[in-house]
């Protein structure tokens, strides 16, 4: 199969990359500075193991791509870009084309099903980051990643068991699993983390106790919807040592949050994390006060162009305690 990357940030740059390089015909579609640089330098992979020029194919939209009937699409957009990202698809895109969501969050499955019949799902665990046009971070060696594929909302078939052969040949961790979401629901109550890492001073007293706090309502909330959850022992013994991390520096420390204020882009997805929980929280009368003002402030730090990790947790705790 032929692959469009749509969204060639870090989780992006890095599938894409390593596809290209597996021989696995590859079309990346970024936008803006990044496009330009991929463009007249080719992307450049930095991992553990060094840095290396990956030559491949890059479009700004998909009116570009050269469309054929085997193309799969892995969406690698945060998914507030997710509405955009698919009108432009539906616009271009051959109507029965493969959609795969590998993107944090549970909301973009349902969004590509609405305008693609053959909607998939990869819960992503690839530790990578994008802060200079043109580079991506590879984090992890030698196994970049884990991800797990299924059809939404659920099961297994061949594209499903394809697009997994096609990862592991790019060095990829990856089972088909025909309870994906259930992992991803497990990933999402882990990324309720990203708030925190992404506004609080780390090391801060009480920055322990939000990521506890902000995880508990997340299960609670989650549990009370009667949505089906992996364990997170399952999800430990998944991962087990698969993901070696390299060391990281101050501008490649974060998480996609961390990244994307740090980056100054204006926009952040805590709205489909913790975001997510406080509308399953509203929807099923579980309180989450916590990702509450994380997504208050964590939206707000980006709208403002704040510093990164630059609010104090102790304050936040105290704002809680008065009900903010």
């Amino acid at each position: 199969m032929r692959y469009v990357v749509y969204g060639a940030g870090a989780v992006g740059g890095v599938i894409g990359s390593r596809l290209h390089l597996a021989g696995v015909p590859t079309t990346l579609v970024a936008r803006g500075d990044h496009l330009r640089a991929v463009r007249e330098r080719g992307l450049l992979l930095d991992t553990a193991a060094g840095t290396e020029t990956v030559d491949v194919p890059a479009r700004g939209s998909a009116a570009e791509v050269d469309w054929t009937d085997d193309t799969v699409v892995l969406l690698t957009v945060k998914s507030h870009q997710t509405a955009a990202a698919l009108d432009d698809l539906a616009a271009h895109a051959p109507a029965g084309s493969v959609v795969v969501s590998a993107q944090n969050g549970v909301a973009n499955e349902a969004a590509v099903l609405r305008r693609f019949a053959a909607t998939y799902s990869i819960c992503v665990m690839l530790p990578s980051a994008h802060v200079d046009p043109g580079v991506v971070v590879q984090q992890c060696w030698p196994v970049p990643g884990i991800l797990d594929v299924g059809r939404f909302p659920g099961g297994v078939d061949d594209v499903a068991e394809a697009v997994a052969a096609d990862l592991r040949a790019a060095g990829f961790g990856s089972q088909t699993r025909p309870d994906v979401m259930a992992w991803k629901y497990r990933k999402l109550v882990m990324n309720l983390a990203n708030g925190v890492s992404a506004t609080c001073r780390p090391g801060g007293e009480g920055f322990d106790e939000l990521v506890r706090r902000a995880r508990e309502e997340g299960e609670q909330a989650i549990a009370a919807a009667g949505v089906a959850m992996v364990s997170a022992a399952e999800d430990a013994a998944r991962r087990g040592d698969l993901l070696q991390s390299r060391p990281r520096d101050d501008r490649t420390r974060g998480g996609s949050t961390w990244q994307s204020i740090s980056r100054g882009t204006g926009d952040v997805e805590i709205d489909y994390l913790a975001g997510e929980v406080v509308l399953l929280g509203r929807l099923h009368g579980v309180p989450t006060p916590v990702n509450e003002l994380l997504q208050q402030v964590t939206a707000d730090l980006a709208r403002r162009h704040g510093p990164v990790a630059s609010l104090d947790p102790a304050a936040l705790l105290e704002r809680l305690s008065r009900g903010f």
